[in-house]
């Protein structure tokens, strides 16, 4: 079954009791038990018709094994890190989205675990980072904000060569552009407010696994820490993942669009885009990507107001977030990665005056007479 038509089909699809084709939400705490230990459900923490479609479809859409759905992409990443046990060292990418750097800095670092963070496009590093201790390697591709691309084939060699554990965060690609498990990788996360909800309505997180062990320790996880998504966000992210091929083929046609616009336009210094191929991790993202997904980042000229610039967008939403059927722009250092210390920022390329674009799927003409009015505001 190709892609496109396991975003419809796949997973639980229908109601298997009325042959509903939209898999009804299941607004129930417990379950009828006819006979002790035979129930397919028992307590909705530990597991609900509803959440089990969206679980479902995206372990078939990711290819994996089994899939968790939780109530954000925050709790996702948490699950997964509670594998690991006090002592165990984990490296990370350097360029990670704020909050999953402020989970392992202020959280996790309390329970004894240590940590590495390295460019995990530079296989040398990464490989001199392992210690005896080293659990896994943690990466986003492409990251967040800088829009940087690793060689997901190469790192899960790497970590198969070391009996390590390859966890990579989808998020800024989805499933349409790449799907990490077919390259070698252990688990998949998501955020699944973004690409995948892709209607500003849900906070959601994913995980899916390769094997079936991994899937068993996320599952105990996800039950024991109870983190899970309900059923109304269940239902709305299903509905959602069901246009996720529309919605990314608007979605990349514009953002080729936009692209074109920032990388001429005089008031612009820089543009971080996977699909520039100035880009240092051009052959990289084309070789793994199916497209080269709808994020940029931008940096304005010397002695312009990032702030000023967004603040006067109209059609451009000013918002945290991405993914979504609208234009959404922010200032990671003001924002997103605001948690972040500012020279460990400036350490890691993310500059005061960079902004982060997530390109919607509106009329194209209209984004860039925005752009042009927020870059006259300037003046």
């Amino acid at each position: 079954m190709n892609f496109e038509t396991k975003l419809i089909h796949g997973g639980i699809s229908e109601d298997a009791t009325t042959g509903a084709m939209s898999v009804p939400i299941y607004m129930a705490s417990t379950f009828r038990q006819k006979k002790i230990g035979t129930n397919k459900y028992e307590y909705s923490r530990s597991g609900n018709p509803t959440r089990e479609a969206v679980e479902d479809l995206i372990a078939d859409l990711e290819n994996g094994t089994a899939g968790f759905a939780f109530a954000s992409g925050s709790a996702a990443i948490h699950t997964v890190f509670s594998m690991f046990s006090a002592g165990d060292h984990i490296i990370v990418g350097n360029d990670v989205y704020g909050g999953t750097f402020r989970l392992i800095d202020n959280v996790l670092k309390r329970f004894d675990m240590t940590f590495t963070t390295v460019d995990t496009r530079d296989l040398a590093a990464v490989e001199a980072a392992i210690q005896p201790t080293t659990k896994a390697i943690y990466l986003e591709t492409p990251t967040n904000p800088l829009l940087r691309v690793t060689d997901i084939a190469a790192v899960a060699q790497l970590a198969q060569s070391h009996q390590l554990i390859s966890i990579i965060d989808n998020t800024f690609a989805s499933p349409y552009i790449q799907r990490p498990l077919d390259d070698g990788v252990d688990i998949v996360l998501h955020s699944a407010s973004k690409y995948l909800g892709g209607h500003s309505d849900l906070i959601g997180g994913l995980v899916v696994t390769k094997d079936k062990h991994l899937g068993e320790q996320i599952g105990y996880l996800q039950n024991a820490i109870g983190s899970i998504l309900a059923p109304q966000e269940s239902w709305l992210l299903q509905r959602g993942m069901k246009t996720l091929a529309l919605r990314m083929q608007a979605h990349l046609k514009n953002i080729e669009v936009v692209f074109e616009y920032l990388k001429q336009h005089p008031m612009v210094a820089k543009v971080y885009y996977p699909g520039d191929p100035e880009n240092q991790d051009y052959e990289v993202a084309k070789k793994q990507m199916r497209g080269f997904g709808a994020m940029l980042s931008f940096e304005l000229r010397p002695g312009l107001d990032p702030e000023r610039f967004v603040e006067n967008l109209q059609i451009i939403t000013l918002a945290e977030s991405l993914g979504a059927l609208e234009s959404l722009i922010e200032i990671p250092a003001k924002m997103t990665h605001g948690a972040i210390p500012r020279d460990v920022r400036l350490q890691n390329g993310i500059k005061d005056e960079l902004i982060r674009l997530s390109v919607g799927v509106e009329d194209s003409d209209d984004l860039l007479a925005d752009l042009q009015q927020g870059f006259d505001s300037l003046n």
